[in-house]
């Protein structure tokens, strides 16, 4: 079965930087875009990074110029770098991806299991 793995949350004061990481493993046939989302305490989730197969990013306007998206196809894995943080960042942080998986012939879409970013003083 296929699955997300997220790594790279945690505690950082503002003006900070943190990098998740996200791998997709399974069997997989080919991947094509891949993003992250993220959801805040009372919010809705909402759309942070994508970047597609090839290679045109979109970046929220809320964390462009400070957020930056990219993968490594070899390693089915997406990466997201945060720098200079916010309070605002705060969120639960979930890698997504378009996953077409060995066997019958669809594209389905995955969701990590969420990674905690908090920044605060």
């Amino acid at each position: 079965q296929v699955q997300l793995v997220e790594s790279g949350g945690g505690l950082v004061q503002p003006g900070g930087s943190l990098r998740l990481s996200c791998a997709a493993s399974g069997s997989i046939l080919r991947i094509s875009a891949m993003g992250w989302y993220r959801q805040a305490p009372g919010k809705q989730r909402e759309l942070v990074a994508t970047i597609p197969s090839g290679g045109s990013t979109n970046i929220a306007d809320s964390v462009k110029g400070r957020f930056t998206i990219s993968r490594d196809n070899a390693k089915n894995t997406v990466y997201l770098q945060m720098n200079s943080l916010k309070p605002e960042d705060t969120a639960v942080y979930y890698c997504n991806a378009h996953i077409t998986a060995m066997g019958p012939s669809f594209l389905v879409e995955y969701w990590g299991q969420g990674t905690q970013v908090t920044v605060s003083s």
